[in-house]
């Protein structure tokens, strides 16, 4: 009521925000606090010139939502929430301690298939593409932008070709620039994987991705969701393109074919990794080139050897 009854004064929702997060700690609190999302979203949007207020806001809500996700609560976050929320991200596109806070938020947000799909409405593919150019130096920002487009062009029906072919070049330049960050170089390939499932990669990028992809594994082999996500990225790239194909087999550094030996050597336990190393060996297969170095390879032993460990699957 404190909230409603003076919207429209600064200092009050301030406050009234200061004293919300002094409940936080309590885990008891949690559905009396996410009765105040709208509130303190709307606070924010009131008062978007104010700094403070959306530190103070955002802070507040990664609280909050960090606590459903733990406790497996659902958010049910309206449309009010995800445009305050892209308000915010405008006015203050180039304040770098913000913006890692609000695309933090953002990646939790759109794992909620309501919330992606408001997320899409009010338009924020392309700030978090804008964002991820301009601060594609910061890790934090990275990690959180990639993540999110992750969810938002994954489970996107009306595809919007032209906006997320333009992600490709600026996902290309994170997971280059991070390569040796395991934990942003795995949030990349699931957003190129994305990207690659919606056809938004043309001719002149199959090459480089998959040579980034194979650079991203090579770097990253002991990461098992990263090798999932690079395995299905690279195996979607395959089932497009002929050039992925080739490149896989002759990659300066090394064949794709002893990265999937040792990826598979390291994860032979973990049943996801190998369900993806085996997507990506039914795309292999498809190419004659590919076939014969497999032959070559012995690849028919790990794959037997993959039948008799998994023989329900």
């Amino acid at each position: 009521e404190f909230m409603q009854a003076f919207w429209d004064i600064e200092e009050a929702q301030a406050k009234a925000i200061q004293h919300l997060a002094s409940f936080v700690r309590d885990k008891s609190a949690l559905p009396y606090l996410l009765t105040f999302t709208e509130l303190i979203t709307f606070a924010m949007k009131t008062h978007v010139d104010s700094l403070k207020l959306q530190v103070d806001g955002c802070s507040l809500l990664l609280e909050i939502f960090s606590q459903a996700l733990e406790q497996d609560v659902v958010m049910a976050l309206g449309e009010n929430v995800t445009s305050s929320l892209s308000e915010t991200v405008r006015k203050h596109s180039e304040n770098e301690e913000l913006l890692s806070l609000l695309c933090t938020l953002l990646m939790m947000i759109s794992a909620s298939e309501v919330a992606a799909e408001n997320l899409r409405k009010v338009g924020v593919i392309p700030d978090l593409l804008s964002i991820l150019r301009n601060f594609y130096h910061n890790e934090k920002i990275c990690l959180s932008c990639c993540g999110a487009l992750w969810s938002l062009a994954a489970s996107e029906k009306n595809v919007d070709q032209a906006l997320l072919k333009s992600g490709v070049p600026v996902i290309s330049v994170v997971l280059q620039e991070h390569l040796q960050n395991g934990t942003v170089t795995e949030s990349a390939c699931s957003a190129l994987w994305a990207l690659s499932l919606q056809g938004c990669l043309t001719e002149n990028d199959y090459e480089p991705t998959t040579v980034l992809l194979l650079d991203a594994l090579r770097m990253n082999l002991e990461r098992p969701v990263l090798v999932k996500n690079a395995c299905l990225a690279l195996a979607s790239l395959l089932r497009q393109s002929e050039i992925s194909a080739l490149r896989f087999i002759t990659d300066s550094k090394g064949s794709g074919i002893n990265l999937i030996k040792d990826a598979y050597n390291l994860h032979f336990d973990d049943p996801e990794v190998v369900e993806s190393i085996c997507v990506l060996v039914n795309e292999m297969v498809q190419y004659d080139d590919v076939v014969l170095d497999m032959l070559s390879q012995k690849m028919e032993e790990l794959l037997f050897e993959i039948k008799n460990r998994f023989p329900s699957s």
